[in-house]
Order: structure tokens, then C-alpha cells, then sequence
């Protein structure tokens, strides 16, 4: 039974924070300590930024902000990276506040847009911002979900864009995974927001377990007080001798390699209760080839019963797919697995695909999935198992080992709130994947969070527009990006200022009663540098003998000069050359900080001023005022953004038809995955005379680029020029894929990319909208149609 006083201080609590108390008395669950935090400072109006690992619910933060806007009346923006995020949120919000009063916005869907709680991505809230979208109006707070995203390279600038340009008046309220310097983040936050809380819970709800799994022995990989298991160093060193073994000479160690096959992984797990789990693989292929694995092993997860809910949720699914489709999506063998309770996750499977297998996982029903890496952004798909084959990916250009953020991200989906009391990470040991790699990876705690801002040429020119050329200057200079050079800059001042401090000491110890040492020391370096000089030149062979001669006499003039200058004959003169020596060399060292300061001083203004140069140059701006191509170029948010552009203005695609159009355009956003070099099938003359333009374009582009020291426009790819073609004249899925390495994963989503392209071209480009139109609709349709929106 309460106190008087402790029911008195409660009541003190409910008074200060009556929102607070009635959205917690919502739950079924009781709210951890950060979430009231966070909740408060939402109530009291700050800007909050929530850090937290996975899985530990501060999403419920952002909901709440959501709840305080309803209640005073204002519209709430949720913001996503990606649009499966959104689609996700905008279910539980419908679910949570009724469907009349929620909305989504994801470029391609549009559900109740004038809702007063809209789920966006977050490029959708820059657009906004540059188009001064009445949807803004009675705008109270935003909630931008997943913040960390602004360390990507390709996408980052968008969340820094929007979190800068937002009104004043807005509330932002920034929820991030676990990052070292979320301090940091929030300080600058706090400049560019206003006043700002920063929470950061280092706390799981679920304890997590790190194992090794050796042979088929699976061992804790940490005993008390994080130190690594003994008994895993014997195990390694028996299983790293039975490798070095011929193969009819080893001992029985698990299996004869030391390493159990995937579908034994995943029966020791069901037989230790460690289901469901996820298999982390750095390739869709491997994901794939792994649910083959278990099935030809005979493997079976599910129940009589399981089996019948798993084909009716797949039904439901995949009713809408046209029955030829079905095949060439791999449709029966797919189905086979699901009802093993097997499947695969990464991002060439169709979306329908993946939702099924997320809602059948979550629903305990799929009790193995073998997923990439990109399950771990953010979907909320926990399990009870992370299993680990490897601690190296590759990243496009080598294989690179996993850094600690990574490793935490993916194991941070084992451990199911409120179902299991405990998450466990599995890394299966091999030669190249020890205990003291993981151990490394598990116990490190250092995440930071690192801008990736950069202008573009889109963004440049929005700013122009929007502010004039000196405002979106001193604008770029509040970027995360600009303030953590910044931050930089202050240890590189620091360390001139101690050079040059110990470097005046020096140089007073070098002074001589005889002369100017300063002067004798500089002829020294003088004389020195000339021998290097001539012994490099002494080590070519057919050097100018005459140029040697003139060489070698002008240093012996130099030698001369040193022996007749006054501080020659002082008895203290080595002495003072040391001090010089040192203090010279200081002085060297402070020149390249300086030339390091200037790199990091306005480092953002310096490339949008470069950028600015560009564009000027080709007739886009006309000082503080975009010009008629500028206003083109500010309607086109692509990556090459430039490219296109210039396509349009150059008259590119004015004398294609739809499909053509189309198909030259889809260059500009198709990234094939593989690095080999081929002639790509072009559909028509026409195609391929349109894409000599595109190519010869960005030569120049290139050449103008480099002489303004930019680098912005990638190389344009036709390796999707004829599939999309063929798509739009009507072919079948089949027909269209044959031949080629592609997915139906990335098919569609290619095909989406471009009708996203195409309606910024159309919107553009008022004479091309015609045929933009006409090619968006034949792009629409089948498996596309179907899917459009969940992407």
C-alpha cells in the first residue's frame, strides 16, 4: 500500500505530465525509464533525440508525439528511410489512432494526405520542404525515425536537408540506434532545433548471449566480467589441428570439416530451443542456396496445422499475381519451403514474398529464416536466434569485415519482447572466424554517427531559389557535416598553437650573440636540400651533364656563403642548429595542420560554391537567380540529377515515343550488380542514338566537373534499356527476364525507380509530360501494378 506522500508525489507526476500519464495508461506493458523521459520532454515541447539498441521500443516516442499532436490539434510527420518502414508504421498507427486520421505518403502511394498524422519518407518531407507544400500547414512536430540513415552515402544529405530547412516552430523529435556520439548529434541538434533532449538507453530489455558454435558444440563465448571462455581456446586449438589433419586421418570433431551444414544448425537449434532464428548471409544467393539446403536435407519445421495456416497466409499474398507469373517467381518451390517453416529474406525477392514470410516469422509460424544484412534496418522482424556464418561482407568493391555498429544491428534482432527472456547470437566458428574477432565485435561500444552530407546539384539549386545564393550559404554551414569539421578543427588549432609555442622556445634557445641564426639555419636547409636534390638527379641515368655542373656550382656559392656568415665561427653553433632543426621541423608540421584547418573550414559552402560554378557556367544560375533550365533541374531529384537535366535540355528525348523515352531514362537510375564489362541488347536505332547523346552529355559533364573540382554524376548503366522496353511494349514477365541474372526483386524495383523518374521528368519537362504519362501507365501493370505500393 502508497504512502500518502509517495500517492501525493504521484499525483505532483500526473499533474506536470497528464499526456504522458494517458498514453502510458494505454499499454499493456509498463513504460521503461527513458520512454517516460522522452515522453515528458516531447510533452514539455523540446526536441528530443532518443539513442537506443534495437528492440528496446523507442518508437513508442515517436508514437507519443504523434498522440500530443492530435491533442493540440496539429499534424504529426513520421518519417521512414525506407518505404516498407513506412508502409509498416502507417498499419500500427491506423491501428492505434482509427484510419480517418492517418495517412501515407511514399512518392508512389497516396493514402489521406491531408491526414493530421502522415507517414513519409523522409525525401517525400524534402520535397515538401522545397516545393513549400501547403500540406506543411499546422505542421507541430516531426518524428524522424531511424536518424543514424544519415550516414549513408547515397541518402544521408536528405535527413540533414529536412532537419535543417524545417520550420522553427516544428518540434523534431529523432530516434537513432545506439551511436557513441549521440552527445555530439545532439549538441548540434540542439544549435540548429533549438533546445534539445538528449536520451540515450545503452539498455536492453532482453539480455543477450554471445555463442561459438565449434564443430557441433555450442559454447558461451564470454564468461564473468566479459572475459572469452577458456574452454572455447581448447576447443579452437583441437578444431584448427583437426583442419591441418588430412582428411582419413582425423579424429571425429563434430563434422569432418568442424563445420555442421545449415540444416544442422537449424535442427541443434530446435532441439535446444533457440527457434525462430535468422541466418545472417552476405548474399541473396547464399540465402537462397541455404533454403535449398534444408530442403533437400528433408528438413520440416511446422505442424499439420501450421502447414495450413502458412498456404493460406501465402494465398493471401500472392492472390493478385497473374498464374504465369507464379511460375517464374519461383512461386511452388517458395511455397514448399514456407510450409517447412523455411524461407528466405533479401531485397531480390518480390515485396509480396518478403511481407509473407515477415508476417508468417513474426507469427511464429516460419521458424528459420536466411536473410542479407538489410533485414537489420529497421523491420520489426526479432526472433529468438541470430546465427552468424561469417564476420566478412562484401561491400560492392572488396570483402570487408563487419564493423561493431553492424554486428550489433544484426545481432540485436535475437530476443522477442515479451515472449522470450532472453536473445542469443551465434557465430559459427571457422579458421577465419574465431572467438577473438567476435568477442571484439560484441564487446565494443563505439558507434559513431558520421555525416555523409554533401550538396548536389538539385539541392544547390532548390536553396538558390528558396533563399538566394548567401542564405542557402550560411544555410549549408549549419550542417551536421560542416559543424563536425568543426569540431575538428579545434584539436588541429590547438596543436598549431603548442608548435608554434614550443617552436618560439626553440628558436629563442637558438639565438646567437654573433648573429642572425635564423637566417644561418635557413642556408643549411638550403644547402641540404640542394645535395638531395643533386643525389637524386646522380641516380637517373642521361641527365644533362651541363645542368650538373651548374648545380654543383651554385652549391659550392652556397657553401661558401654558409662558412662566411658571421655565426659560422660561433663555438655554440651546432647546438643552435639542433634547437633551429627542431623548431623548424615543428613549423613544418604546423604548415600541414594549417593546410588540414583549411580543408575542414567551410569545407559544405566550398563545395556548393564549386557546384554553383558548374551551374553558372552552363547557364542554370545568373548570380542570386536560377534560370529557366534551373527551374527544370529543381523539379529532378534523381542521383544524376545533372545528366538528365542537360538530356532534356539538350532535346534528347523530344522525337522518342514512350517506350524509347523510358528506356534511355531508365540509364540514369539502373545500377547493375555485376562489374563485368558486356555490350548490353539495345531495342531500336532510336534507343541507341539517344543513348551516344546521354553518354557524349556526360563526357562533357565529366570534363566540366573536373575543372571545377566536383564529382557528382555517375557513369550511366543501360543494362535495364531493353528489359524495360520490352515491359512497356507489353511482354510477359518471363519472357522479359529470360536470359538475364536478374530478380524479380529487382526487376520491380527498377521499374519503380523509373516511374518515379518518369513523374519527375513529366513534372519537369511540361512537353515531355505527354509521353511520360503514356509510359508510366504501360510500366504499370501486372506484377507491378500489384506491387507498386510496397516498395
Amino acid at each position: 500500500m502508497t504512502t500518502p506522500a509517495e500517492r501525493f508525489a504521484a499525483a505532483k507526476v500526473r499533474g506536470k505530465h497528464p499526456l504522458t500519464i494517458e498514453f502510458i495508461e494505454q499499454f499493456d506493458f509498463g513504460f521503461d525509464e527513458f520512454q517516460i523521459i522522452a515522453c515528458q520532454a516531447v510533452e514539455d515541447g523540446k526536441g528530443v533525440l532518443v539513442a537506443a539498441p534495437t528492440g528496446a521500443g523507442k518508437t513508442v516516442v515517436g508514437e507519443f508525439a504523434a498522440f500530443s499532436a492530435l491533442a493540440q490539434g496539429k499534424k504529426c510527420f513520421y518519417t521512414t528511410p525506407i518505404k516498407a518502414l513506412s508502409n509498416q508504421k502507417f498499419q500500427e498507427f491506423v491501428e492505434r489512432f482509427g484510419e480517418d486520421r492517418v495517412g501515407l505518403l511514399t512518392g508512389d502511394t497516396n493514402i489521406n494526405s491531408e491526414a493530421d498524422i502522415l507517414v513519409m519518407t523522409t525525401e517525400v518531407l524534402r520535397n515538401m520542404l522545397y516545393a513549400n507544400s501547403s500540406t506543411l500547414k499546422n505542421l507541430g512536430s516531426v518524428v524522424m525515425d531511424e536518424v543514424h540513415y544519415l550516414a549513408d552515402k547515397s541518402r544521408g544529405a536528405v535527413w540533414e536537408e529536412v532537419l535543417i530547412h524545417l520550420m522553427e516552430s516544428v518540434q523534431v523529435i529523432s530516434l537513432s540506434a545506439t551511436v557513441s556520439n549521440a552527445e555530439e548529434f545532439g549538441d548540434w541538434l540542439g544549435e540548429v532545433r533549438g533546445s534539445t533532449e538528449v536520451i540515450v538507453s545503452e539498455v536492453r530489455p532482453i539480455p543477450l548471449y554471445q555463442h561459438v558454435l565449434i564443430g557441433d558444440r555450442l559454447v558461451d563465448l564470454f564468461r564473468e566480467q566479459g572475459r572469452i571462455n577458456p574452454e572455447i581456446l581448447g576447443l579452437e586449438r583441437e578444431a584448427l589441428r583437426q583442419v591441418r589433419t588430412p582428411r582419413h586421418r582425423r579424429e571425429r570433431f563434430g563434422e569432418s570439416d568442424n563445420r555442421l551444414t545449415r540444416p544442422d544448425i537449424i535442427e541443434k537449434l530446435q532441439r535446444e530451443n533457440l527457434l525462430p532464428a535468422i541466418t545472417f548471409i552476405f548474399s541473396r544467393a547464399g540465402c537462397d542456396a541455404a533454403v535449398k539446403q534444408c530442403l533437400a536435407a528433408g528438413l520440416k519445421l511446422t505442424t499439420t496445422e501450421e502447414r495450413v495456416e502458412i498456404a493460406a497466409t501465402a494465398a493471401k499474398y500472392t492472390q493478385n499475381l497473374a498464374e504465369e507469373d507464379l511460375e517464374v517467381l519461383g512461386y511452388r518451390d517458395w511455397l514448399i519451403a514456407l510450409e517447412r517453416g523455411v524461407a528466405a529474406h533479401h531485397a531480390g525477392l518480390l515485396p509480396s514474398f518478403k511481407g509473407a514470410v515477415e508476417d508468417l516469422f513474426k507469427r511464429g509460424l516460419v521458424k528459420a529464416v536466411f536473410a542479407t544484412e538489410t533485414l537489420a534496418l529497421g523491420i520489426n522482424m526479432p526472433a529468438r536466434t541470430v546465427v552468424l556464418e561469417k564476420l566478412t561482407k562484401w561491400n560492392g568493391e572488396a570483402h570487408v569485415s563487419i564493423t561493431p555498429g553492424e554486428y550489433t544491428q544484426l545481432t540485436g534482432r535475437a530476443g522477442r519482447r515479451g515472449i522470450d527472456i532472453e536473445g542469443n547470437a551465434v557465430v559459427q566458428w571457422s579458421p577465419t572466424v574465431d572467438s577473438a574477432t567476435a568477442a571484439g565485435l560484441a564487446s565494443t561500444r563505439t558507434y559513431p554517427l558520421r555525416s555523409s552530407f554533401t550538396p548536389t546539384y538539385n539541392m544547390s539549386i532548390n536553396l538558390i531559389a528558396r533563399f538566394g545564393r548567401e542564405r542557402a550559404h550560411g544555410s549549408l554551414e549549419s550542417s551536421f557535416a560542416q559543424f563536425q569539421a568543426d569540431r575538428a578543427v579545434v584539436g588541429l588549432v590547438r596543436q598549431i598553437k603548442k608548435n608554434n609555442s614550443a617552436a618560439a622556445e626553440l628558436t629563442d634557445s637558438a639565438q646567437c650573440h654573433l648573429g642572425d641564426f635564423s637566417d644561418y639555419s635557413r642556408m643549411r636547409r638550403d644547402i641540404k636540400e640542394m645535395e638531395r636534390l643533386l643525389s637524386k638527379r646522380d641516380g637517373r641515368r642521361g641527365i644533362d651533364q651541363r645542368q650538373r655542373v651548374k648545380l654543383e656550382n651554385e652549391l659550392d656559392g652556397m657553401r661558401r656563403a654558409l662558412r662566411q656568415h658571421s655565426c659560422h665561427a660561433c663555438n655554440d653553433r651546432e647546438t643552435h642548429a639542433r634547437f633551429a632543426e627542431k623548431a623548424d621541423r615543428l613549423n613544418r608540421e604546423s604548415d600541414g595542420l594549417r593546410d588540414r584547418v583549411e580543408n575542414r573550414t567551410h569545407v559544405i559552402a566550398k563545395t556548393f560554391d564549386r557546384i554553383c560554378d558548374v551551374l553558372t557556367h552552363l547557364g542554370y544560375i545568373e548570380g542570386e537567380k536560377p534560370l529557366e533550365q534551373g527551374k527544370i533541374l529543381a523539379k529532378i531529384f534523381a542521383e544524376s540529377d545533372l545528366l538528365l537535366t542537360e538530356s532534356i535540355r539538350r532535346g534528347v528525348f523530344d522525337s522518342l515515343t514512350p517506350p524509347e523515352l523510358l528506356s534511355v531514362a531508365s540509364a540514369m537510375i539502373y545500377q547493375g550488380r555485376s562489374t563485368e564489362a558486356y555490350a548490353p541488347k539495345m531495342p531500336n536505332d532510336n534507343v541507341a542514338n539517344a543513348l551516344v547523346a546521354v553518354s557524349k552529355i556526360w563526357i562533357e559533364l565529366e570534363a566540366i566537373e573536373n575543372q571545377f573540382d566536383v564529382k557528382t554524376q555517375r557513369e550511366p548503366d543501360f543494362g535495364f534499356c531493353y528489359a524495360a522496353y520490352r515491359w512497356a511494349n507489353g511482354h510477359s514477365l518471363s519472357s522479359v527476364l529470360k536470359g538475364t541474372d536478374m530478380t524479380v526483386g529487382d526487376f520491380v524495383r527498377s521499374i519503380k525507380q523509373l516511374i518515379d523518374l518518369l513523374t519527375q521528368i513529366g513534372g519537369a519537362a511540361e512537353e515531355l509530360r505527354p509521353a511520360c504519362r503514356d509510359g508510366i501507365k504501360r510500366l504499370d501493370r501486372g506484377v507491378i501494378s500489384y506491387m507498386l505500393g510496397d516498395l
